[in-house]
């Protein structure tokens, strides 16, 4: 699956936002020959997890009754270049997986071209931070109660059959959970209000979720595997830090406050309208715009990737003494860095700035060049 229309078939990706994203969730039942079910297969999953030294408890682990098994009871000490460390037991996790607990294997998404190919799909869409965990679970065993996400959720159903319950209610726009671990279950059930949807998940089937929908999830007779891919874009929040090196840059931010008891609050209260007045200049500041596609841009990095034994020439550019052309949004901090050095290669300036595209720097480069700013070397 190399594109989000391939993802979505036979919903098409306008219809897909302008109807469901970020508003209700969407069922896509298999097509003929369910090609999606060919993200993973119990073949490559067993491969993946055989590769013991790659899984740590954080990476792989055991749920049963909606409760974490401690990693001490499956995994054991092994020796590493770092020292000793937990690493999970193929036998024991069996053990425990026959005993009715569900196996969590997470941050897969890179470690098959299949799953590296819809987690760029993914990213690319949304300007979004991809995670994919892979859910294993049995006939009859729920490994989650009902809960929320605090991401935007794609399900695909690879293998066997699960049941998701989707309920009613739905938390706004949530960035995290108002309760403590310990009370969560309860909070989820009291709030998830009544079921509204049944879904059977089928090998080839895709499941959306908007971030905040209740749900819970029971695997059918048989054995089911299911990838999700979670998407989670910038929100709001994020203006605040990005404002924040803005907004120290002149003089009034980083002049002290006015004391609150003096003049009966008076003088704070006008300088904090000042400082708001300000503060909504900022925010149509081009700068700003530049900040955010930045940030954006820096959760959609280039997806790691060799071609050994193939080595890339180095293909290399020095300075002249002509000032170079002014270079707007993300791609004017990686041509800021080339400029600062003697000489640099291109190659160089694409490792450096993974999350500036690298045909907005080879234009950048280019642009400098036709100027006379740079030079080959």
């Amino acid at each position: 699956m190399n594109s989000l229309d391939e993802l979505l078939h036979p919903i098409t990706p306008d219809r897909f936002m302008a109807d469901d994203y970020g508003r209700k969730p969407l069922h896509i039942p298999a097509q003929a020959g369910a090609p999606k079910a060919a993200l993973t297969d119990w073949a490559e999953f067993n491969g993946l997890l055989s590769q013991t030294l790659n899984w740590t408890p954080e990476t792989l682990k055991l749920v049963m009754n909606g409760a974490g098994i401690p990693p001490e009871f499956y995994c054991e000490e092994s020796d590493s270049q770092a020292g000793r460390m937990l690493r999970p037991s193929p036998a024991k996790v069996e053990v425990f997986l026959s005993s009715g607990a569900s196996l969590v294997a997470n941050d897969i998404h890179t470690l098959t071209p299949r799953l590296r190919a819809v987690s760029e799909v993914l990213g690319r869409a949304f300007s979004g931070k991809v995670g994919a965990n892979a859910y294993l679970s049995f006939g009859g065993v729920r490994a989650f109660a009902t809960h929320f996400d605090l991401h935007e959720v794609f399900a695909v159903q690879v293998e066997g059959e699960k049941r998701w319950r989707l309920y009613e209610n739905r938390a706004e726009n949530p960035v995290g959970f108002p309760a403590p671990d310990q009370e969560l279950i309860g909070w989820f059930e009291r709030t998830r209000g009544r079921p509204m949807m049944d879904v059977l998940m089928k090998p080839g089937d895709v499941l959306y979720l908007p971030r905040g929908w209740y749900h819970d999830a029971l695997a059918q007779p048989g054995a089911s595997l299911h990838v999700t891919f979670s998407v989670t874009p910038l929100h709001g929040g994020a203006l605040f830090g990005l404002l924040e090196r803005l907004a120290l840059a002149d003089p009034a931010f980083r002049a002290w406050l006015e004391p609150a008891e003096a003049d009966g609050g008076q003088a704070l209260r006008d300088q904090l309208a000042g400082l708001g007045g300000k503060l909504a200049a900022l925010a149509q500041d081009p700068r700003l715009m530049d900040e955010v596609a930045m940030a954006q841009q820096k959760l959609v990095a280039r997806p790691p990737r060799y071609d050994l034994p193939h080595r890339k020439p180095l293909t290399g550019y020095r300075r002249t003494t002509i000032a170079p052309p002014p270079f707007t949004g993300p791609v004017a901090m990686a041509m800021q860095w080339a400029f600062g050095q003697p000489d640099f290669a291109i190659e160089d300036l694409y490792a450096q700035f993974p999350f500036v595209s690298a045909e907005a720097i080879r234009e950048a480069v280019e642009t400098a060049l036709k100027g006379g700013a740079l030079a080959r070397i």
